[in-house]
Formats: structure tokens, C-alpha cells, sequence
């Protein structure tokens, strides 16, 4: 039973995220200070939370599936410029995934651990929900930034659709039939959706909606997001396929604004921050510290995650500066946290490891986005001063000047 109480603890924890962000000289991400909360009103510390309790476990599942939502919702597959780097993206993504497998096994070896299939699934991933959003906010949308989003792009499909084989491999047969169903159920979804659009009715009834804010947009799409889970759970997949297909559904339809808009008010303020707060009251912080080989696979998680990314601009000769952009993640590795913690995969403290990498990654990528950005200015600056130059040595010459 959950009361009132617990969801006041639980939307306060989730506040540290935003108020920690604020600070200006430190980076912090804000679902850094979510899962920080998430350990303090655990029961590691306060014990204000019980992240196993049926209700609270409940609600940190909804979460996740509306985290997965707006991963999907980001993946920019409407998008025609990224057509023209979809061969590079794919190569850049192809090459960290191969580079990610021995770089899983040294992982494991390092850490004296075992799930180097789980660490390359981990080290493999991207997280367009992170840097895209970082990249519009930077007003960065061509030149180098094309590459960086197809390979994120492209990483994000293949890797959240694999994180039920990897962490399962013994229900192989249900995960692969389970992620086809729920892939199909999206894909009827779409088909649908496509069908009705053109209908003048429909025109009509949105436009009601958005002016008596009946939201139905909204509505509707939790309906496919609730229904897919509900799929998903009896035909032996994760709820991450269902959230993700739905995702990815509304990215392929290219919903109106005001529905990302909804989205974001219902998930980003409420079921996504709970999420992490929840998860980081399942983490083991002080197990993690207590064992140096835990630490050393954190470590090594970020720093192999950095460097097969930059291996790999040199292998397809990319500026390096998109491989600090493209090491962000987020999405996958709280995927394979959650995951491997509900189906006692990992330990808690293996879970921590890789959730302390990951925020890591969050920090590099932003260092990737702000050389981005200087390479962009630098770029726009050199290609004025260069056309000044032109001009001026064409009026030089005797060339007359247009009136």
C-alpha cells in the first residue's frame, strides 16, 4: 500500500535533480541528482522508500515505460538530412559495435566480473534522448552533428531491442517472439493512424481537442503505450520493447507539438523522475566503494565507452570530436539496470557500477556537444572571413562593384 506520504517523498527526491542542475560551474545531470535522492530515501540511508514494495515497484514501471516513450519520440527518423548520413552513422555505429565486443570482455576481466555480453551490450549504446535535445538547445543541426545523431540514432534501435536477448539469453525464443509482437502490434498502430489522418472527421476532432484541451492526442498515445506493455508482459518481453515501439510509432506519424509537449509534462514531471528515484533506491552505493573491483569497472566502462568511439571516427575518418558527443548514454544502461536487477541478473552493486558510467558518459558527451558547437562557430567564421577575403580581392582587381 502506498500512501500520500510516500508519493510527497517521492516527488520531492525527485526535485534534487532539477535543483542540483542549477549550478553553473559543476555539471551535474539532472537524473544524477534524481538517483542520488533515490539512494538517500532508500533503504540504505532513510528507508523513507521501499523500491520493492508492489505499488512503488508499480509506479517506477510505468516510468520506465514513458522513459522509453521519449526515447523513442527523439529518434529524429522523419528527419530527410539525416538520409544523406545514415552510411556514415551506420559505419561509425557498426564499427563501435564490434569494437564493443572484446572491449565487453575487457571490461569483465578488468572488474574480475562476469556479463561481458551485458557490458558490450552497455558500452554499444547511445542515447538520442540525451543528445539531440543538447544539440537543438546548441542550435547545431548540420555539419558535424548529421553523423553523430544517425550513429545514435542507429545504435539506440539496435541496442534497446537487444537488451532482452542479452540479459535473457535462456528465453531466447519468447524475447525474439515477444519484441516481433509488440514491433507488429506498433506497426498496425502506424498503419492505422496513417489511414484515418487524411479523414476530415479526424481534422475535426483534434481541432475540438486542442481547443477544449481534451488532450486526446495525449490520451492516446498512452493508451498504445499501456496497451503495447500490457502485450509485452504476456508474451514474455520486456515493457522497454512497448514503450519504445510507441515511441517509435509517434516519431514515424510526427505527432503535433503540443503532443511532445504532453508528453513531457506527464513523464518529465512525474513518472520519469520517479523512475530514477526508485531506481537509485535499488542501487548499492556503498558496496560499490567497498569493492575496488566495482570501482574499476565503473571506470573502465566510461573510458572503453569513450575510447571505441573514437577508434572508431578514426576507422571511418570522422571529426574525434563527435565520439565525446556520441559517448552520452542514458537510456540503455538504466534499461539494463532495472532489468537485470527485476530478473536478478546483476547485483546491485554491479547495477551501480554501470549507472555511475553512465552519468559519467552524460558529462563527456556534453564536453562533445560544446566542441561541436566551437568547431561550427569556427567553421561559420572561416568561411566569412573567406568570402570577405574573395570580395575583396575581386574589387581589388578591378572588377566592377555592383551598384
Amino acid at each position: 500500500m502506498i500512501g500520500f506520504g510516500t508519493l510527497a517523498v517521492l516527488v520531492l527526491a525527485g526535485l534534487a535533480g532539477p535543483l542540483l542542475g542549477l549550478s553553473r560551474r559543476w555539471f551535474v545531470p539532472v537524473v544524477g541528482g534524481e538517483i542520488l535522492a533515490g539512494v538517500l530515501v532508500g533503504p540504505e540511508v532513510i528507508g523513507a522508500v521501499d523500491p520493492h514494495a508492489p505499488a512503488i515497484a508499480f509506479l517506477g514501471e510505468v516510468g520506465f515505460a514513458m522513459l522509453m516513450l521519449g526515447v523513442g519520440m527523439h529518434l529524429p527518423l522523419r528527419d530527410r538530412r539525416l538520409r544523406a548520413s545514415l552510411r556514415t552513422g551506420g559505419l561509425l555505429a557498426g564499427s563501435v559495435t564490434i569494437l564493443a565486443v572484446p572491449a565487453g570482455l575487457l571490461a569483465a576481466t578488468l572488474a574480475g566480473t562476469a556479463h561481458a555480453a551485458v557490458y558490450a551490450l552497455v558500452l554499444a549504446s547511445g542515447s538520442a534522448a540525451v543528445l539531440l535535445p543538447a544539440l537543438q538547445e546548441a542550435g547545431v543541426e548540420g555539419g558535424i552533428a548529421l553523423p553523430v545523431m544517425a550513429q545514435v540514432t542507429i545504435a539506440d534501435v539496435l541496442t534497446i531491442v537487444a537488451i532482452p536477448i542479452v540479459l535473457q539469453p535462456s528465453r531466447l525464443s519468447h524475447a525474439v517472439l515477444g519484441t516481433a509482437l509488440v514491433a507488429a502490434a506498433a506497426a498496425i498502430v502506424v498503419l492505422i493512424a496513417r489511414a484515418i489522418q487524411p479523414r476530415s472527421w479526424v481534422h475535426e476532432l483534434r481541432l475540438r481537442s486542442k481547443q477544449r484541451h481534451w488532450a486526446l492526442d495525449l490520451r492516446l498515445a498512452l493508451l498504445v503505450v499501456f496497451f503495447l506493455a500490457w502485450l509485452a508482459q504476456r508474451s514474455g518481453t520486456s515493457i522497454l520493447i512497448a514503450g519504445f515501439g510507441a515511441g517509435v510509432a509517434v516519431a514515424i506519424l510526427g505527432g503535433p507539438e503540443r503532443l511532445s509537449t504532453q508528453v513531457r509534462g506527464v513523464a518529465d514531471g512525474f513518472f520519469v523522475p520517479l523512475y530514477f528515484v526508485v531506481l537509485g533506491a535499488s542501487l548499492d552505493v556503498g558496496a560499490l566503494f567497498s569493492q575496488p573491483s566495482l570501482l574499476a569497472l565503473a571506470g573502465a566502462l566510461i573510458a572503453l565507452t569513450v575510447a571505441i568511439r573514437l577508434l572508431a571516427t578514426r576507422l571511418v575518418r570522422t571529426p574525434r570530436v563527435g565520439a565525446l558527443a556520441a559517448s552520452a548514454q542514458l537510456g540503455v544502461p538504466a534499461a539494463v539496470a532495472s532489468l537485470g536487477l527485476s530478473e536478478h541478473v546483476l547485483s546491485s552493486a554491479t547495477a551501480t557500477a554501470i549507472i555511475a558510467s553512465a552519468l559519467a558518459s552524460l558529462a563527456v558527451g556534453s564536453v562533445g556537444v560544446a566542441l561541436i558547437v566551437r568547431r561550427e562557430i569556427e567553421a561559420a567564421q572561416a568561411g566569412a572571413g573567406s568570402a570577405a577575403a574573395s570580395s575583396s580581392a575581386r574589387g581589388g582587381s578591378g572588377t566592377p562593384a555592383a551598384a
